[in-house]
C-alpha cells in the first residue's frame, strides 16, 4: 500500500516541503529511503523501526521504498524520522491516511520519544503559507512553531500519542501560544546607551548613524570605548516590530540558538566577529 505524509525541508533560512512517500511491497524485508537524503536521513530507517517496535508497533513488511520528494533538494537531518513513522504505520493501515492537511516534523529516540528539531519557526511559517492545517511538532518545541499564529500547533512527546491521536482514541490538545508579542514593552540590553560616561562626540556621531541608518567605522586604541559603545547601540534602536522579531527569530532556529523560555527574539542581536575573518 502506497501512504503519503507531508514534512518540510530548510535550506538557507527558507524551508520548503517535503512529501514522504512510503510504498510497501512484498520480498526479503528491506528499507530503502530515496530522494536525495545525507548521512542522517538514510541512519532513520533504524531509528524508525526500532522506534516502531519499541512503541508496540508490528513491522512485518517485505521490501518498503521511502521516497522523499522533490527528489533534487538534498534532505538533512534528523526531522524525517516521525513522518517517515507516520508513513510506514498508514501504509500499514494503523493509523489514518487522511493527512493531507497536516504537516509532521521530529526526531525519534529509539523508545519512540519525539526530539527537538533545529529550524522549525521556518517549517511552521511555510506550513501556514502552504495550506496547511494541522502542525504535529516535538512538544519541547511547540513553543516556537506556536509563534506563527495561522496555523493549529500539536505538540508530540511519543510515537505512540500522535498514533493515538490519528486513529482518534486520545487526541492531543493544541498548543496556544501563551508569550504573546507586545510591542509597547520595553525591552532591555545587557549594556545601555545611558550608561556610558563621557565618549560625547563618539555617540553623537553613533545616534546620527542610527537615525539615518548610516554606517559607522570607529578606529582607536584599545581600551579607547569602541566596543563598549558597539554593545550599546541597539539600545538606541527603536523597538522591534513582531515581523522584525520573527525574521531574527528565523535565523536563530535554523542556527539552534534561540533563548531558553521563549523562543521570540525581542531584542536588536549584537554581533562581534573577530576583524581577523
Amino acid at each position: 500500500m502506497l501512504a503519503k505524509v507531508c514534512s518540510a525541508a530548510v535550506s538557507g533560512i527558507e524551508a520548503y516541503p517535503v512529501e514522504v512517500e512510503v510504498n510497501a511491497g512484498y520480498g526479503d524485508t528491506l528499507i530503502v529511503i530515496v530522494g536525495l537524503p545525507d548521512a542522517a536521513v538514510k541512519e532513520s530507517r533504524d531509528r524508525v523501526t526500532t522506534a516502531l517496535a519499541n512503541s508496540g508497533f508490528s513491522f512485518t513488511f517485505g521490501r518498503t521504498t521511502i521516497n522523499l520528494a522533490p527528489a533534487d533538494l538534498r534532505k538533512a537531518g534528523p526531522a524525517y524520522d516521525l513522518p517517515i513513522a507516520v508513513g510506514i504505520l498508514a501504509a500499514m493501515r494503523q493509523v489514518s491516511t487522511q493527512l493531507d492537511d497536516a504537516l509532521i516534523l521530529g526526531e525519534l529516540s529509539l523508545d519512540g520519544g519525539v526530539r527537538h528539531i533545529n529550524g522549525l519557526l521556518p517549517m511552521a511559517n511555510m506550513a501556514a503559507k502552504g495550506g496547511f492545517h494541522r502542525l504535529f511538532v516535538p512538544a519541547c518545541d511547540a513553543p516556537e512553531a506556536a509563534l506563527v499564529e495561522e496555523i493549529a500547533v500539536y505538540p508530540v512527546r511519543t510515537l505512540s500519542e500522535l498514533a493515538a491521536h490519528l486513529r482518534g482514541d486520545q487526541s492531543i490538545e493544541r498548543y496556544v501560544n501563551g508569550l504573546p508579542f507586545n510591542g509597547d514593552v520595553e525591552t532591555s540590553y545587557p549594556v545601555d546607551f545611558s550608561d556610558i560616561k563621557g565618549q560625547e562626540h563618539a555617540k553623537r556621531a553613533l545616534e546620527i548613524a542610527c537615525a539615518g541608518h548610516h554606517n559607522a567605522l570607529m578606529k582607536g586604541p584599545p581600551g579607547a570605548g569602541k566596543t563598549l559603545l558597539a554593545r550599546a547601540l541597539p539600545s538606541i534602536l527603536p523597538r522591534l516590530t513582531l515581523r522584525e522579531s520573527l525574521d531574527i527569530s528565523r535565523i536563530y532556529s535554523v542556527a539552534n540558538a534561540l533563548p531558553d523560555g521563549d523562543p521570540l527574539v525581542r531584542t536588536r542581536p549584537f554581533r562581534a566577529p573577530h576583524h581577523t575573518i
